[in-house]
């Protein structure tokens, strides 16, 4: 058994038990369809069409970005399924038993941004519920540092909430998946037939062509919104190990995610384009936000019924994706002394610091400045961890040694250094594209062919660390097991080969 004095283990950090592993393909596939069914969904292929694409090109580039995301989801998850563990353990076995907080915070980091976002979405919903009321009050301006007093009260109160639902546990956030597996899909309906009956069709964006007047310029935009796509759930991607830990086994997180992941996101955000066509039709401009489109609404109790149901969705979505998965990495600093609702309660502070509602304001940059930009953190620790996991270890996790710091994952006073600089060299080559995306540079800069590394910044940070770990790593991998089957280390190679005696 883990030693509960250790310095790496709380309870919230444990393997969880066989008897406890209670999650089957469904509890996946509903997982995936309640966190799919949210307003960035929504938003994405509407944005993306604002950009210059057609319809079917904004779709099929959701699809296809969520069948690769799925790839690493899969693999990422099989060592929670194995050994009952949550991400931030997982990473312990490529970056060392300290290192590990590396990966815990880029990643926890990134939740606390879309922690942020989403509850921005939140507020909004609440301000326009409020507004249905009293219209007098007047519209959102995020065109300054803060936005005006009521919608950045509303915000704050959205805030609260979120910070009163990680006081109640984590029991609470079950009821509120529950709620929304249910509620969301029947309200996205909803949403779906009041568009085509209120526009007298499906609205003149599904008629209207690609803006991009040849195949260079439409692949030009095509890439980064992929990568794009695939940014928006490479936060998962990493720590699903912390929910993939309560699989019944392998074959039940595998099945579920692949039912619920693509097919989820492809369909609602089909419900976004949609809904956002019509609004042309009925309202003389489209409009890709849905919290903004349901304030629209002249029936009172309409707009109520809708910021309700936005209301409740994005608190549920919020505390599953961007607060169980940064309060176990932040808990991973410190075991003794952070748990999980503490944890919680630092995402909630950084998530207000990062000013979600000017990041929201621009589509263009809710795309390239942030989904890109964060992807080319998170995709060299994917190619890191599956480099590491599958061709290293050959799926092959020293469980009680994840615990603890003398064991063979201490590495070099904690840090393997193999890791770290496969991970600065997989950020390396996007660093120049998002200098020039922020305007730190001039395009003069950097020879056009580096900058443009930018626009794959996932998949050239995911291969790049992969490949350089592999490069660094076997060597000292062999010597490991080398030490093991000639005795010179005191772990035998049979605890090597067990997979979870803690």
């Amino acid at each position: 058994m883990a030693e509960n004095n250790s310095s790496l283990y709380n309870e919230d950090l444990a393997v969880v038990p066989k008897e406890k592993r209670t999650w089957g393909t469904w509890n996946y596939a509903a997982l995936w369809i309640s966190m799919s069914l949210c307003i960035p969904t929504y938003t994405m292929a509407s944005s993306m069409i604002n950009q210059g694409m057609s319809w079917w090109q904004a779709i099929l580039t959701i699809f296809v970005g969520n069948a690769v995301v799925l790839v690493p989801m899969i693999l990422n998850g099989h060592a929670g399924a194995k050994y009952g563990i949550p991400f931030p353990v997982f990473a312990r076995a490529s970056f060392g038993t300290k290192g590990a907080n590396i990966p815990a915070m880029l990643r926890a980091i990134v939740a606390c941004g879309w922690f942020g976002i989403q509850t921005w979405i939140g507020g909004a919903s609440l301000y326009n519920l409020i507004r249905a009321w009293n219209p007098s009050l007047e519209a959102i301006n995020v065109t300054s540092l803060f936005p005006q007093a009521v919608p950045f009260l509303c915000f704050l109160a959205f805030w609260l909430l979120n910070m009163f639902v990680v006081y109640k546990g984590v029991e609470s956030i079950r009821k509120l998946l529950q709620f929304k597996a249910v509620f969301l899909p029947l309200a996205a309906l909803a949403l779906f037939f009041w568009a085509i009956t209120a526009a007298k069709g499906l609205g003149p964006i599904l008629s209207a062509p690609s803006k991009f007047g040849d195949s260079s310029s439409f692949l030009h935009f095509f890439f980064p919104a992929l990568t794009a796509v695939v940014g928006f759930w490479a936060t998962l991607s990493l720590n699903i190990p912390d929910f993939t830990r309560y699989a019944k086994s392998q074959k039940d997180q595998i099945k579920g995610q692949a039912i619920g992941l693509p097919p989820s996101m492809t369909l609602f955000a089909f419900v976004g384009v949609v809904v956002t066509s019509a609004s042309a039709m009925i309202y003389g401009n489209p409009e890709w936000d849905p919290v903004q489109l349901a304030g629209k609404f002249e029936n009172k109790f309409m707009v109520s019924f809708a910021m309700i149901g936005i209301i409740i969705s994005t608190l549920a979505t919020n505390i599953a994706a961007n607060i169980v998965s940064p309060a176990n990495d932040f808990s991973n600093l410190a075991p003794k002394k952070i748990n999980f609702r503490t944890g919680g309660y630092i995402t909630g502070i950084i998530g207000v610091l990062i000013f979600p509602w000017k990041l929201m304001a621009d589509p263009h940059g809710y795309i390239f400045t942030w989904l890109i930009a964060y992807s080319s953190l998170l995709g060299p620790i994917g190619g890191i961890l599956i480099a590491d996991y599958y061709f290293v270890r050959k799926q092959t996790l020293v469980a009680k040694d994840l615990y603890r710091h003398e064991g063979i994952y201490g590495y070099g006073n904690g840090y393997n250094r193999a890791a770290i600089i496969a991970l600065m060299l997989g950020v390396l080559p996007n660093l120049p594209g998002f200098l020039l995306q922020i305007g730190a540079v001039s395009t003069t800069v950097f020879p056009e062919w580096i900058s443009g590394l930018y626009n794959y910044a996932w998949f050239v940070g995911f291969f790049v660390s992969g490949i350089v770990y592999l490069l660094l790593a076997k060597p000292v991998a062999q010597t490991v097991t080398e030490n093991a089957e000639g005795g010179v280390t005191t772990i035998p190679q049979s605890t090597l080969n067990v997979q979870n005696n803690l």
